[in-house]
Parts: C-alpha cells; structure tokens; sequence
C-alpha cells in the first residue's frame, strides 16, 4: 500500500517577518535610515529584506555572535542592514542598525550598535514578560 493509514503532520514553517528595532523613546532607526534613501535605493534594500524573509539566513552573511547583515548593492553605493533573527521559531527578523557601506569591511563600531540594540530589545522583552506574570498572579 503507497500510503499511510493516518495522516502525515508536515513541518509547519513559521514565516519570518521583520521587525524595526525600537529606542526607548520610540524611534526606529533603521526605519529611518531606510526613509531617507531614494526610491529606487530604498526598493533595493526591501528586495534584499524580503529575500532573506523568504529564503532564510542563508542569503544574508553572519557577522559576528546572533548578527547577520542584509547585503545590498543601490545606485551609487553599497547598504547593510544589520539583524538578529529572534522568537520561539526565529520569525522575527529584527533590523537593528542599517548603513551606506563607505568600505569592503562593516564598520566594527555598527556592530557593536547594533549589539548594543539586541541587548537592549532583549531586556526590555524579558521585563515585559516578568511584569506580566506578576500582574497575572495578582489578578488570578
């Protein structure tokens, strides 16, 4: 018999999707950066996005620890967008910093940016989950 006698679960992907980083404050740096391209740059660098929402981490080049970097060639000059893919599943592509590449090298100083960003988004994510839990215990 060519099948099975119950049905078969298959994998369920998590779509990925990105996600700005957000300041304290509320700005979106990375949204931005992205504003103040042109319009045919800033196509460019959402085509470079969307590729890697599509096809995964391995279209985009790890940097260093949880940083990958969105690799983008525009009219005139080079872009990056440095991310961490983040969530239960990794769907959530989080932008951190994004740049005009001036050199063949990321700048190390947008790394630790963009590091910094990660930390920050991370702790602020961890509070909100530990003040929930406390409000849920003192409404349950």
């Amino acid at each position: 018999m060519g099948y099975a006698p119950y049905p078969v679960a298959e994998k369920r992907r998590h779509r990925r999707q990105w996600r700005y980083y957000e300041t304290p404050a509320g700005n979106k740096p990375v949204k931005k950066f992205i504003d103040g391209l042109s319009d045919a740059d800033a196509a460019e660098v959402f085509a470079g996005m969307r590729d890697v929402a599509n096809v995964g981490l391995s279209v985009a080049r790890h940097l260093r620890g949880d940083i990958y970097e969105v690799r983008v060639d525009g009219e005139n000059l080079a872009f990056r967008v440095l991310f961490a893919s983040e969530g239960r599943f990794k769907q959530v592509l989080l932008a951190l910093e994004g740049l005009a590449k001036k050199t063949q090298k990321t700048p190390p100083q947008a790394i630790r940016l963009a590091e910094r960003r990660l930390s920050d988004w991370r702790s602020r994510g961890k509070a909100l989950k530990r003040k929930g839990k406390q409000s849920s215990t003192r409404n349950g």
